[in-house]
């Protein structure tokens, strides 16, 4: 499958100021990123920004890069204002890699863009949990699917519930139990992204913050790639910073 990824890099950040154009190896982290979607079957990958020094950021290396406007409320509202600007048709599959992403396997976002087809519009990506501790963390993202694939609901409390397993203890997950952790990869029929800012905000969205929800609240499907591995987690705070500078050196 053609698809085109696109990047939404912010230079504001409140735990890491400047992240996209924290240097790894040499070269900054937007541009890793760039670099690992480029090892996928990507058509076409571009950087969408706020800031011109992550555009200059992208010039010096030769990554395509957008201006977008600075007022959008989430990435998915900047890499729609990209694929427009880019004249992309409404059947065409976009990907949205997060720009803090930078050793991201090129091939979960193959299988990622695979997912989208005439029935649905988005896909996104999971894989299985075997800590108790991330289960229970509501900051971990859990998914629960149906027999197609298909999102049910996603949450930050722990979905499903193993009624009887937790009933005596929860140090632990039941043998065989293993929820789904969501992971933060997206892929849109362009026509889905273009709608998508339109839709009003969801309740179960703003309760549990989490954005995917709306898609769901408004009856539209989300499928979903399970992988069996856990991905490498990104850049969200200086710790995370140092782990991945020590890969790339």
């Amino acid at each position: 499958m053609s698809y085109t990824v696109i990047i939404p890099a912010r230079l504001a950040s409140t735990r890491l100021p400047n992240k996209p154009l924290a240097d790894l190896g040499g070269k900054p982290m937007v541009v890793r990123v760039a670099e690992r979607a480029a090892a996928s079957g990507a058509a076409r990958i571009v950087v969408a920004t706020d800031h011109a020094d992550i555009l200059a950021a992208c010039a010096a290396h030769d990554v395509p890069a957008y201006l977008t406007r600075a007022d959008h409320p989430s990435g998915t509202d900047r890499i729609a204002e990209v694929a427009r600007a880019l004249g992309l048709a409404d059947s065409d599959v976009v990907v949205n890699l997060q720009g803090d992403e930078p050793l991201i396997d090129p091939a979960l976002l193959d299988a990622c863009a695979a997912r989208i087809s005439l029935d649905v519009p988005m896909a996104t990506c999971a894989h299985p949990l075997h800590s108790a501790e991330e289960a229970f963390n509501p900051n971990v993202v859990k998914v629960v699917l149906d027999r197609a694939g298909r999102a049910l609901y996603f949450s930050r409390a722990t979905i499903p519930w193993h009624r009887d397993g937790f009933m005596h203890s929860r140090s632990a997950l039941p043998p065989g139990f293993a929820p789904l952790r969501h992971i933060g990869l997206y892929a849109y029929r362009n026509d889905f992204l273009q709608a998508y800012p339109a839709l009003p905000v969801a309740p179960l969205e703003t309760l549990e913050a989490l954005e995917q929800l709306r898609v769901l609240w408004h009856g539209y499907p989300i499928a979903v790639h399970v992988t069996d591995r856990a991905p490498p987690a990104g850049v969200d705070t200086p710790e995370d910073l140092l782990r991945v500078r020590a890969h790339f050196s």
